[in-house]
């Protein structure tokens, strides 16, 4: 099955172990991304000002690239933004109007493709079964606590991945694995990434919140979709701390091609 895909640019950059891992893993299981030829930027957030257009337009240029495949995206930040604009182009007519008279699409487009988080994708189009089937190395005995953030799930309506306030996906993933999955009060909660740097002493007291909940939980490590994430529970929260890894690196060590 092929996909087109949308790394974003932190992929391409700081977070390139999330990006790599996710390409060999999808291989691994049949899924072909294609990497869009020109994207840009997603424009890092969403902004909720009604008239603001020109932050979005990368995001429907993608979108309307990806019509015919389905677009697959991995950042969490990437995928809200995204997302969110394509709900926007499908649900708000003065929206898409403006967006497309200002593109000058070949074809206008409405919100018409399917945008997938890599997460859905193993879920919805491979399936945790099949992908249980696949592992080569399970991670057996390894204790894992699920991070998702803020941006993965919210707003839960459009975005509409799990349940906000009680999501599972990440946790029958590491089920999916071979890992037993921990469950603790802070995983859906913010890290305080984006305010790192204006304030670092509140982002190291709310990623320190997160951190020490999964400590309490008697995880062994912790996995995330967001670089802005990991970036601040690694080098924000405060001793003691678990090791940090985006979900795809444990994918691939357990398809076994991480070496690869």
């Amino acid at each position: 099955m092929i996909f087109s895909y949308y790394p974003g640019c932190t992929l391409k950059t700081k977070a390139k172990d999330l990006d790599r891992y996710a390409r060999l893993s999808a291989e691994a299981l049949g899924i072909e991304l294609r990497e869009l030829a020109e994207w840009q930027c997603c424009g890092g957030a969403f902004s909720m000002a009604k008239d603001e257009i020109a932050t979005k337009l990368s995001s429907v240029r993608a979108l309307a690239d990806a019509r015919e495949t389905g677009l697959v995206t991995l950042c969490s930040a990437c995928h809200n933004v995204i997302k969110q604009t394509n709900h926007a182009m499908a649900t708000d007519a003065d929206f898409a109007m403006k967006a497309n008279n200002y593109m000058k699409l070949e074809t206008p487009y409405n919100g018409e493709t399917q945008v997938l988080h890599y997460l859905e994708m193993l879920r919805d189009v491979v399936g945790f079964d099949k992908l249980a089937a696949a592992v080569k190395n399970p991670l057996t005995g390894k204790k894992i606590a699920a991070y998702y953030g803020c941006l993965l799930l919210r707003p839960g309506k459009v975005l509409a991945m799990d349940n906000p306030e009680n999501p599972k996906i990440m946790e029958d993933f590491i089920r999916a694995i071979g890992a037993t999955p921990v469950l603790y009060p802070y995983r859906n909660e913010c890290c305080g990434g984006y305010v790192t740097m204006e304030d670092k002493n509140l982002a190291a007291k709310k990623s320190g919140t997160v951190m020490q909940s999964a400590v309490e939980a008697e995880a062994d490590m912790m996995i995330t979709a967001c670089p802005l994430c990991l970036y601040n529970l690694t080098k924000n929260a405060p001793e003691p701390r678990l090791p940090v890894y985006y979900f795809t690196e444990l994918l691939a060590e357990a398809l076994g091609v991480k070496e690869a």
